[in-house]
């Protein structure tokens, strides 16, 4: 299967938690439905990306990245590969490059926790975000994508990253 029909079998059997995140996956599938590159970098329509919140559920606490080109503090994430055989291995990838935690991360059972569009320097990103479990004793290394790599108490994410990254907070934790 391709990396276009793993994300619209994603998004088609995808239970969205509210009105707004239905709203999105449907604009999710509508972009797939009508750009056969919509995975992809060089489609300027947008693309979707795939991210995952690195998570310590027994310390309370998620891994941010400082991004080096949006100077924000975000979860893990990015454009997908073609490498990428899934949107779940894509996360998954990101999250592994990213925090530098190469072996013993998993993600969250259950596909994505929600779906985030925004507007970046290259195109309109339709980014779906996983949530990835830390392992114990986890220990995470700055790449090069990053300006900074922190721990983070769920209730400080509101304080240093954007309403984004917050809702991801609450949906993983409500998953947990």
């Amino acid at each position: 299967m391709s990396l276009h029909a793993d994300a619209a079998q994603v998004l088609t059997g995808w239970p969205a938690p509210s009105p707004a995140q239905e709203k999105l996956r449907l604009t999710y599938l509508d972009h797939l439905a009508a750009h056969e590159d919509g995975m992809w970098k060089p489609c300027k329509e947008g693309h979707l990306t795939a991210s995952a919140l690195v998570i310590d559920p027994a310390g309370g606490r998620v891994l941010l990245t400082l991004h080096r080109k949006l100077k924000m503090w975000l979860q893990m994430g990015g454009h997908c590969e073609p490498a990428d055989a899934s949107l779940a291995e894509a996360a998954l990838r990101e999250a592994r490059e990213e925090s530098g935690i190469a072996q013993g991360l998993t993600l969250l059972p259950g596909g994505p926790v929600r779906l985030d569009r925004h507007h970046t320097p290259c195109a309109v990103h339709l980014d779906v975000q996983y949530a990835a479990l830390a392992p114990e004793g986890a220990v995470a290394a700055i790449s090069d994508e990053s300006l900074d790599l922190r721990w983070f108490a769920y209730d400080e994410v509101p304080g240093v990253a954007d309403a984004s990254v917050a809702q991801l907070v609450d949906g993983t934790r409500a998953l947990l």
